[in-house]
C-alpha cells in the first residue's frame, strides 16, 4: 500500500468515527499539536490536541438527533487528503440541513496534524435552532 492509500484508509475510518460520534476514536487519529478549525468560524477558533478536537466536536453534534454524510469524492496524496462531502444534520427539535463541505485533511506519521473545513455559515445560521447557537455559543474550552 502507498502512502497516500494508507492516507485514504486513515480519513475513510475517521469520517466513520465522526459519523458515529465517536469523539474520542476520532480524536486519537490527531497528533498531539494537531489542529482542526472550520474556516467560516473566527479565526483564532481552533481546537488543538485530541483533547480539544473531541470537545469541540462533542459540543456542537451530540445535541443532533441525527448526522450522517454523502461522500462525493476523495482525492489522497502523500500528506495530504481532499474529501467533498455533504452532512445531513436532523435536531430533536426537528429542523434539517444538507451541508456542503470541502474538508482538507494533512497527516504526518498517519496521524492528523491539521484539518480544515470549508462550509457555508449562511446555510447553518439559516437552519439551526436558536437553542442550538445558544449551547454551542457557551463554548468548548
Amino acid at each position: 500500500m502507498s502512502r497516500a492509500d494508507d492516507n485514504r484508509a486513515t480519513i475513510e475510518a475517521f469520517w466513520d468515527d465522526l459519523f458515529r460520534r465517536d469523539f474520542d476514536a476520532l480524536a486519537a487519529r490527531f497528533a498531539e499539536d494537531g489542529e482542526y478549525t472550520d474556516v467560516a468560524t473566527p479565526a483564532d477558533d481552533v481546537a488543538r490536541g485530541p483533547a480539544q478536537v473531541a470537545a469541540r466536536l462533542r459540543l456542537a453534534l451530540a445535541p443532533l438527533a441525527a448526522i450522517t454524510d454523502e461522500r462525493r469524492s476523495m482525492v489522497a496524496d502523500d500528506t495530504t487528503v481532499v474529501t467533498e462531502r455533504v452532512e445531513h444534520w436532523e435536531w430533536p427539535s426537528g429542523e434539517t440541513m444538507a451541508l456542503p463541505v470541502a474538508s482538507v485533511h494533512e497527516l504526518e506519521h498517519g496521524r492528523i496534524v491539521r484539518w480544515w473545513d470549508y462550509w457555508d455559515m449562511a446555510i447553518l445560521v439559516n437552519t439551526a435552532p436558536q437553542w442550538w447557537f445558544e449551547h454551542v455559543m457557551a463554548g468548548w474550552q
